[in-house]
């Protein structure tokens, strides 16, 4: 008979023995495929947005590329891959699979650098006014072979536009939904939540589910700290993604740059770097913004920003600026999960064919939940335990479990946390 083998590794400090880094795009396409009375073929032409594009996306040379307001129809899904992104050389990007269960003619999409990364899994996680994703990428670690890498996780809204009160409360039913799915689905880690919110304000209910403390492990952060009244307020000029143009064409929005829709907002994972991936500081940005344009076309120049060329494409392509973000990754020794200074030197080991029994040391008097994740973050079981400080033992429940690999995580009140790898073979 083939015995059941657990191999726990426990959480150890990051052993790093190479660095990395990704950088991200999130940009709203402004009616890419979609043509209608007001945005047509006249003044948003797919063809020539894609001109745009290449310049846009030869500047920047996203490793992941996240868009907003793209046609739902395939054939400019993969115009977008085979016309803009593996042009000039490049061969290697490849997208992830459109939904659409929301019914939109606007759908998100993530493209992805695939000599790097790979996508995991997709879901579709609240599908009311339009879909909003949930992309988990993983890293092309050199110890892939051996079950190690980094997972990256993008999920891309487009919240409700409209400045009047219901457009508001939409958006904050949006946003409620994303993060009660994410708190009730996946576990802690990295995770960027990007996308055109159409957001007037830091006291918006969409806002502050977003980053307040209720959310919890999904608990978002704004990399540049900037929030408050964003909309035609010169004092948040840097940080304004919307209208690139003072003059309306009739599908770009006018009235120049006085908003900030566009965001990319991160977990204190990520922030922190808790989790092998960590944010550059000073690496966020709204490409084109020099905040000297309050209220004007960025184009009217002096903007030295980025080279005119770029400039130029931005001011045409679409009504928003691009926003954009580096994370610096940490290549760890084989096995190695980074911890968050608690719970060390605790492990897990076999009892029987249909328990596992953790063995923790605690740093308080305490209660923790423990829950059972698979390795693309769903979670399986969730149990609590009153713990001493000092040692303790916990049996969990792994009868139901077929072979794979699987994480355990633990966290006290204080919201001291760590996991361990389980790998469970028959």
């Amino acid at each position: 008979m083939k015995q059941l083998l657990i191999v726990l590794l426990s959480v150890v400090s990051l052993l790093v023995s190479a660095q990395d880094s990704i950088t991200v795009l999130q940009y709203n396409l402004l009616n890419y495929g979609n043509y209608t009375d007001y945005c047509h073929s006249s003044n948003n032409n797919h063809l020539t947005k894609e001109g745009y594009l290449r310049t846009i996306i030869s500047y920047t040379k996203p490793d992941i590329f996240t868009v907003n307001e793209l046609g739902k129809l395939n054939y400019y899904h993969e115009r977008l891959l085979t016309e803009v992104l593996n042009t000039e050389g490049r061969s290697y990007y490849k997208r992830v699979p459109a939904t659409n269960i929301a019914g939109s003619d606007l759908i998100n999409m993530l493209f992805y650098d695939s000599t790097r990364l790979a996508l995991r899994s997709m879901q579709v996680i609240q599908s009311y006014i339009r879909d909003v994703n949930l992309y988990t990428l993983y890293y092309r670690t050199p110890d892939l072979l051996k079950g190690d890498t980094i997972f990256i996780n993008c999920v891309v809204a487009h919240l409700k536009a409209g400045n009047s009160s219901s457009d508001a409360y939409t958006r904050g039913v949006m946003a409620s939904n994303i993060i009660e799915w994410l708190q009730e689905n996946r576990a802690a880690g990295n995770y960027l939540l990007m996308g055109d919110f159409n957001l007037y304000t830091a006291g918006e209910d969409a806002y502050q589910y977003f980053t307040t403390s209720s959310a919890g492990t999904f608990q978002f952060m704004d990399p540049i700290n900037s929030p408050g009244d964003w909309n035609n307020n010169v004092s948040f000029a840097p940080c304004h993604t919307q209208s690139v143009t003072s003059t309306s064409n009739g599908c770009q929005a006018g009235g120049g740059m006085d908003d900030r829709f566009d965001f990319i907002l991160a977990t204190d994972a990520i922030m922190e770097g808790s989790d092998k991936v960590k944010y550059k500081d000073g690496s966020y940005k709204a490409i084109g913004q020099d905040g000297k344009h309050f209220n004007q076309s960025i184009t009217n120049l002096p903007n030295n920003s980025v080279p005119y060329d770029v400039l130029s494409a931005i001011g045409k392509n679409s009504d928003h600026l691009p926003v954009t973000l580096t994370l610096e990754l940490a290549v760890e020794e084989p096995g190695a999960i980074a911890e968050r200074n608690a719970f060390k030197g605790s492990w897990l080991s076999l009892t029987s064919s249909s328990e596992a029994r953790l063995h923790i040391t605690s740093p308080t008097n305490s209660t923790i939940q423990i829950n059972l994740y698979s390795s693309t973050g769903q979670l399986l079981a969730t149990q609590s335990a009153v713990v001493r400080q000092g040692f303790n033992h916990i049996d969990i429940a792994i009868g139901s479990l077929h072979s794979g690999f699987y994480l355990v995580n633990m966290r006290d009140k204080s919201g001291n946390t760590a996991t361990l790898k389980l790998i469970k073979q028959r």
